[in-house]
């Protein structure tokens, strides 16, 4: 490592102005304002969702010169997204060569920034990118750009106003009125996490915690803990535990062997990430059961670490056949018998429903289902992509019914993208290319909302730019 492979964030963002103006990044907009007769500002984009999709959709938009956009995000700044919350991975699972929000902008690349601090050697020597760098990088890109976010401002509701128009309806504060709303809302954004039944209608809240929620692992130190589900966030939290003191932790998986598979990595390899969308329906649907059919598995170190302890404990063929209280803890049932816990864990993922967001309560059942579009061969359905929204090119919201216009701006770039886009909204793997065509979607419908009126002015176009003569004037004609 030599002072000249660390040249700091300073030379670094200088280069990256640098290298912003070379691509002529900036410059005025091109987009008409809009008003109402009773006054309030029109955003031509509000993206819903701070975190590394909002921001990088922010970004492509203001490269296309649409800046009159407005990020808004419910967390406090710099706690966006998971990474700084919920997540508990110490590395990130994607390969740390991946560029998934740099628009092919050398200086704004993870590794520039990383290699900016710790040199070339550094780099090299990183073999996934940590989790708490990958967040300290979020913010430095939100920096450096000077991206428009306002946070701490919860969107609670939709509001179709017609004519391309949304009112949003913010917790405590007032509400703003959009053209266009990209819901850049992760994992959970197209549903909600998933809590089985028979755990949520049995125990007590004190007993149990979905991975995505606060867990404070210090106050359960030397206590037992079971964990529900084989993925990878199950290994995660195990490991997290175990490291803040927790006695003992179990992994209950109901699969006699782990998960092995993991088809991200060969969807990286050949392209799929990129060009699934060219698929058609019948491919997509028999694609996206092969995909849902395995679970994510932990990464090999992931799993080394977590199994390292001597209070962990991996438990294979073994669902959970009932639960209950009992003398304070829960008491869970399985094929193998029966386990007291102090605290219960669940790894169960979420489901993809955009009907069970609250902020879509007002158009939800006017948003096309893929139970809508498309009808598997008979024995093939599959109810978990059945619920999915059914997407447009450009990741716009379409309707049950053609004629209804209510969804138009409405464009959901988060994980319920997943059947009809692929792996593209919520998932680094497939950002890269995907963040490029939710900007050609927004900023197409932007254009062609106003095509009317642009081209009545192309047509009235008459700015001379030639400003020569000919027959050229003579110097005696000109005295």
């Amino acid at each position: 490592m030599t002072a000249r492979d660390m040249i700091g964030l300073p030379a670094l963002e200088a280069e990256l102005e640098r290298q912003l103006s070379l691509i002529g990044h900036g410059g005025p907009d091109w987009t008409r304002p809009r008003t109402l007769p009773g006054g309030g500002h029109i955003f031509d984009v509000v993206i819903v969702g701070g975190g590394q999709s909002g921001l990088a959709a922010a970004f492509g938009l203001l490269r296309d010169r649409v800046s009159n956009i407005l990020v808004i995000d419910e967390s406090p700044e710099g706690y966006e997204g998971p990474w700084a919350t919920y997540a508990r991975m110490i590395t990130l699972r994607t390969p740390k060569e991946l560029n998934p929000i740099d628009f092919g902008v050398p200086a704004l690349s993870y590794r520039a920034w990383y290699e900016a601090q710790h040199g070339a050697a550094g780099w090299a020597a990183v073999d996934k990118i940590m989790r708490g760098d990958w967040m300290d990088y979020l913010r430095w890109y939100r920096r450096v750009l000077a991206l428009p976010v306002r946070n701490d401002s919860r969107l609670t509701l939709i509001e179709p106003l017609g004519d391309g128009l949304h009112r949003l309806h913010l917790d405590g504060q007032p509400p703003l009125l959009a053209r266009k709303v990209v819901l850049a809302t992760g994992i959970q954004g197209g549903g909600e996490w998933h809590v089985p039944p028979m755990i949520a209608d049995a125990l007590p809240r004190a007993l149990y915690a979905h991975t995505s929620e606060p867990i404070d692992y210090a106050a359960l130190r030397g206590k037992r803990i079971g964990i529900l589900g084989g993925g990878a966030s199950a290994f995660d939290n195990a490991n997290a535990a175990l490291a803040l003191g927790v006695g003992e932790a179990h992994v209950f998986i109901r699969r006699k062997t782990l998960p092995r598979i993991n088809p991200i990595r060969f969807m990286e390899r050949v392209g799929f990430t990129g060009r699934y969308p060219a698929l058609g329906d019948a491919d997509k649907y028999r694609v996206m059961t092969s995909f849902l059919g395995h679970n994510q598995p932990p990464t090999n170190d992931t799993f080394e670490r977590a199994a390292a302890w001597p209070g962990f404990s991996l438990h294979l063929g073994a669902p959970w056949l009932s639960v209950e209280a009992a003398d304070g803890r829960a008491r869970v049932e399985t094929p193998q018998g029966r386990h007291d816990f102090d605290f219960l864990i669940l790894s169960t993922g979420l489901v993809s429903d955009h009907g069970l967001r609250p902020e879509l309560r007002l158009v939800a059942d006017r948003i096309a289902r893929w139970s809508d579009r498309f009808a598997p061969p008979p024995g093939s359905a599959n109810p978990l992509i059945d619920a999915h929204p059914y997407l447009g090119p450009g990741f716009e919201l379409l309707p049950r019914h053609d004629a209804d216009t209510a969804l138009h701006g409405l464009f959901a770039f988060n994980y319920s993208a997943l059947i009809s886009l692929g792996l593209s909204a919520a998932a680094l793997s497939g950002l890269q290319t995907a963040l490029p065509r939710l900007i050609r979607g927004v900023t197409d419908q932007l254009f062609l909302d106003d095509r009317d009126a642009l081209i009545a002015n192309l047509l009235a176009y008459d700015e001379a730019e030639f400003l020569g003569e000919w027959p050229r004037p003579t110097v005696e004609a000109a005295e």
